[in-house]
């Protein structure tokens, strides 16, 4: 069943390895070479971590003869962010009511009875 772009997004970012991959990519294009050397995992692992990152629109690879870069790209991750700022704020909004009517209890029952 395919995932929609931000399902698929986040379910790539859920793993260490792949999040790391990211924050690599973040100061420049690599090969899967340069990538996996951080790494105690074999290429083949490193290989399937960046499938899974690729399906994700996270990055893509380009081809100069032999040498293959993976670059990051942003858009996917803007649109988690956004989704993320979205939500928080409606939280936010949601806690801060939550606030309000604790501290209306609370003064409600420092009131002497009438």
């Amino acid at each position: 069943m395919p995932l929609d772009p931000l399902s698929s997004t986040f379910a790539a970012l859920a793993d260490p390895t792949r999040r790391a991959i990211l924050a690599r990519l973040a100061t420049g294009e690599a090969t899967v070479n340069e990538l996996a050397a951080p790494f105690d995992i074999s290429l083949q692992a490193i290989s399937k971590h960046l499938k899974v990152l690729e399906r994700a629109g996270l990055i893509t690879r380009g081809r100069n003869a032999q040498y293959r870069p993976c670059r990051l790209e942003a858009a996917p991750l803007d649109d988690a962010i956004g989704w993320i700022e979205r939500h928080k704020q409606i939280w936010q909004e949601r806690f801060d009511q939550l606030e309000q009517h604790l501290r209306d209890i609370q003064r409600a029952q420092k009131e002497p009875p009438k």
